[in-house]
């Protein structure tokens, strides 16, 4: 049951609600951002808009595809829009049920076989940790250009030599038509068993993994792919496409009036960077390969965090009319000069605030021509207190901007709260509902 914001009265941590039903984990869980907010979530408002098969849902945050699987289970078209190339690449892949599931799973026992016996080879064995002395392992490793791009500490030695020994069978036997399937498996082994990463507010590195059993792991995530498979073998879906683009461009990717629904979820304000969040497989599977590619990646992203800011961007050019966003910059400066701080990254604070806000109303001004009349919204956001601790209502002011655009606003629904460790406070979750009526 949706409930209405202003009516709710919150006094804990709802965090359990982001979690993913055991029920949905089926194409879902192939790979997700630990940031993805739940299917059930979707179909509620799937639900609430009433939409059906003959209509067109839109996710322009698609990140790793949650609507867009939660649709084509429900039999509704969908397209999305991710700017992350492997992000991207994951929710190609987990639309893509036209796979052969025997094809995917015999295939891939015959690479890790060859994997393995590489491995004992070199004395290596993938489900009993090594004793030895590490010095003596002839071991794969990255380039330093690879290096320079990843978290330092991401990845051990042997787990990562184990991946990159499984890539190199799977590129030297590929198959085609099961490829893509394999590679997203390999992600998936490769950030939660292989990685020394630990998600909370930020991606960060944890207590490092000495050793893991990579072959067989991968080997239980690709049954676990072909099952799914088997489920819908010979069933027709409807139609479902993920393009790569920036969602602030969306009119030039989409054609007019063609979508019915709009259920997504874009970045917060904040000083997450969404980018380091799939920097170890982005690197590793090739998606990124160097500081320029990721340069370019960041620039096609809402800027919502002050690692991804350029001395070109003029997106505060959308809300220069926003008394309440220029305030709310101008209180993080003056905030910032109180408490003496003087870091690059925290001279920008101010400034991230606008463009984050700019960027959304651009996205907005251009998803108006692919609407249909009278087309639903719902944009999940967060309120933040990043910057200094000084309160953004994200969804209030998403709203406003809305409304100037031309949107009608219809309600905002409390989804959960999180608790803020920097102010002590819960901070909201938030569902906003808007309404194009053309």
């Amino acid at each position: 049951m949706l409930k209405n914001c202003q009516d709710s009265k919150v006094t804990k941590d709802n965090s359990n609600l982001n979690k993913i039903d055991e029920q949905d984990r089926a194409f879902h869980d192939w790979y997700r951002f630990v940031l993805s907010y739940p299917p059930h979530l979707v179909r509620d408002y799937i639900e609430n808009f009433r939409l059906n098969e003959k209509q067109v849902i839109l996710d322009p945050f698609c990140g790793t595809g949650t609507t867009l699987v939660e649709s084509k289970l429900w039999g509704i078209p969908s397209w999305g829009i991710e700017a992350n190339p492997f992000a991207h690449f994951a929710t190609s892949v987990k639309i893509d049920w036209d796979v052969d599931p025997d094809l995917l799973y015999s295939h891939s026992r015959e690479v890790a076989e060859l994997a393995l016996d590489l491995l004992r080879q070199q004395g290596i064995e993938d489900s009993v940790p090594f004793a030895g002395n590490i010095a003596d392992l002839p071991l794969h490793q990255l380039s330093p250009e690879q290096n320079k791009l990843i978290l330092s500490g991401s990845i051990s030695p042997i787990p990562l030599h184990k991946v990159l020994v499984l890539l190199e069978c799977l590129e030297k036997y590929k198959i085609e038509k099961v490829y893509r399937h394999q590679l997203l498996a390999i992600a998936n082994v490769l950030v939660f068993t292989a990685s020394n990463l630990r998600f909370g507010p930020e991606v960060g590195v944890g207590k490092s993994t000495v050793d893991a059993a990579i072959i067989s792991t991968w080997i239980a995530k690709i049954n676990e792919m072909a099952e799914n498979l088997r489920r819908v073998k010979g069933q027709s879906f409807a139609p479902t496409r993920a393009y790569l683009a920036d969602a602030r461009g969306i009119d030039k990717v989409l054609p007019p009036q063609s979508v019915d629904a709009v259920i997504t979820s874009p970045p917060y304000p904040n000083e997450k960077d969404y980018t380091r969040i799939t920097r170890l497989e982005s690197v590793i599977l090739g998606f990124i390969k160097t500081k320029a590619d990721l340069q370019a990646f960041k620039k096609v992203l809402i800027r919502s965090n002050t690692r991804n800011v350029y001395k070109a961007d003029d997106d505060d050019r959308w809300i220069q009319d926003y008394p309440e966003i220029q305030a709310i910059a101008n209180r993080i400066e003056r905030r910032r000069i109180e408490l003496g701080k003087t870091s690059g990254f925290e001279k920008l604070y101010g400034r991230v605030t606008k463009l984050y806000f700019g960027g959304m109303a651009r996205h907005l001004a251009a998803l108006r021509s692919v609407l249909r009349p009278d087309a639903q919204l719902a944009y999940v956001v967060g309120d933040q207190a990043s910057y200094l601790r000084v309160m953004i209502r994200t969804g209030q002011l998403l709203a406003e901007i809305a409304q100037s655009l031309g949107y009608e606003f219809v309600r905002t629904d409390l989804f959960r709260t999180r608790f803020a460790t920097g102010t002590k406070e819960q901070l909201r979750e938030e569902v906003v509902i808007l309404r194009w009526r053309g």
